[in-house]
């Protein structure tokens, strides 16, 4: 009781009220204590509310996620007949890498939850819900957050750290879709079922380097109905590392090289003509990138500028197998692409943006039984697009993007591409990667 009372004078005296010794009159006196009763009352009434928290299961509203919604429609404008899409002189992934549909429709949109567990872990899961009704899990691990000197573990499903646009997720990327390399290289983008290993250096210029061991999930280690390797232990390997640092007042930069190593095993695509084949053997992805980020003293709210490419080189080695005759014989490749991009925010909320994509197939070797001639979709071929995009965010939550693309993807005819886009944003949302 004596703590109670103590704890009540000192709130009046933080309110300013006045203290008794300073009272001139009966009234002013009566009015204090008055005061000091309601405080006083207040004060029980806070410590019975915090005596039933601390009685109830520690369960009960112990986490309180963030949750968001990215929604996503666009209008497709294409030339050529999208059901006939391919990109000449590389396997086809049988990802998701072509234009989409004709006319309206409702593009993939994320359902989004994140919390910390406790003060060990962090928990994220995000769920993709296709335009045909499908849904996915697209990440879903959880992330450590006090081991110490610069480490972290993330293990689960994950967007792999395999170059740049890689990393981040389709609604905050600067274009409507991937870069042709993305596309050829990674289905995409690859998530992968593993663990991740990571470690930030304690130093002024930022430096990473991490480690990831996964199953194999996805092309280019896995692709088509036989999916990942039956199989204990890792199917694929990551490494990367980044560096980066400011230059002046308002120029921050970062690049970084990453590798991918795979075994596929029967691999299979299905080529134009209709007939399967499959691979198994040797993947190895090399990938270079770099961003530079420009605002005056680093403020972007008014204008701001991106430049962004990567360039990725990939060769495979090991056995392919043709069609329903199951001619088996030996194959190898080196092949290549790169793209590099600019986006400029002009006024607050316009920005304007131009890519360029070109993919080199190198030359496909073949022994016997098996000829070039039995793959026509692996004939030589140099894939390019031109692509200008300009868009319009009111705020941080929405996006409405209209882009143009001449896309060569196909060595027999040139796809003119339009889309309008809008990209919304219901609820809380982590940031983004730099």
């Amino acid at each position: 009781m004596h703590r109670k009372a103590t704890v009540t004078l000192a709130v009046a005296a933080a309110f300013g009220l006045p203290h008794a010794a300073t009272a001139q009159t009966q009234d002013e006196l009566r009015t204090l204590r008055e005061q000091v009763r309601q405080l006083d009352r207040r004060v029980t009434d806070a410590e019975q509310a915090a005596i039933q928290a601390s009685s109830r299961p520690t369960g009960e509203n112990a986490m309180n996620p963030a949750v968001s919604v990215i929604l996503n429609g666009i209008y497709s404008n294409l030339s050529q007949d999208p059901n006939a899409f391919r990109i000449n002189g590389f396997v086809p992934t049988l990802g998701e890498v072509g234009p989409g549909v004709r006319g309206l429709s409702l593009g993939e949109s994320e359902l989004a939850l994140a919390a910390n567990i406790d003060h060990n872990f962090r928990g994220t899961l995000i769920a993709s819900i296709s335009p045909e009704d499908s849904i996915g899990v697209e990440e879903g691990y959880i992330q450590t957050l006090s081991l110490s000197y610069g480490f972290t573990v993330k293990a689960g499903r994950f967007f792999s750290g395999v170059g740049y646009q890689n990393q981040i997720h389709a609604h905050a990327w600067d274009f409507t879709d991937a870069p042709l390399a993305n596309k050829v290289f990674l289905g995409n983008q690859l998530n992968e079922d593993g663990i991740q290993l990571k470690w930030v250096a304690p130093t002024d210029t930022y430096f990473d380097v991490g480690v990831e061991v996964g199953r194999g999930r996805q092309f280019p280690a896995a692709a088509g109905p036989a999916g990942p390797r039956n199989k204990n232990g890792v199917s694929s390997g990551t490494l990367f590392a980044h560096v980066g640092g400011d230059l002046g007042t308002g120029t921050a930069w970062q690049t970084g090289v990453s590798y991918l190593g795979t075994s596929p095993q029967d691999r299979s695509f299905e080529d134009p003509a209709g007939k399967t084949n499959s691979f198994t053997g040797q993947s190895r992805l090399w990938v270079l990138d770099g961003i530079l980020k420009w605002a005056p003293n680093y403020n972007p709210t008014y204008t701001n500028l991106k430049l962004q490419g990567e360039y990725f080189r990939r060769k495979e080695d090991g056995d392919l197998t043709s069609g329903a005759a199951a001619q088996t014989g030996g194959f190898a490749s080196v092949q290549s692409g790169w793209y590099l991009q600019s986006v400029y925010q002009f006024v607050p909320m316009w920005r304007v943006g131009y890519r360029y994509d070109r993919l080199n197939s190198g030359t496909a070797s073949f022994s016997a039984p098996l000829n070039a001639a039995d793959f026509p979709i692996l004939a030589a071929y140099n894939p390019t697009r031109h692509t200008v995009m300009a868009d319009w965010s009111p705020s941080e939550f929405s996006r409405v993007r209209l882009q143009f693309a001449s896309d060569k993807s196909r060595s027999d005819v040139t796809d003119k591409q339009v889309f309008l886009q809008y990209i919304v944003s219901l609820g809380a949302h982590g940031a983004h990667k730099f």
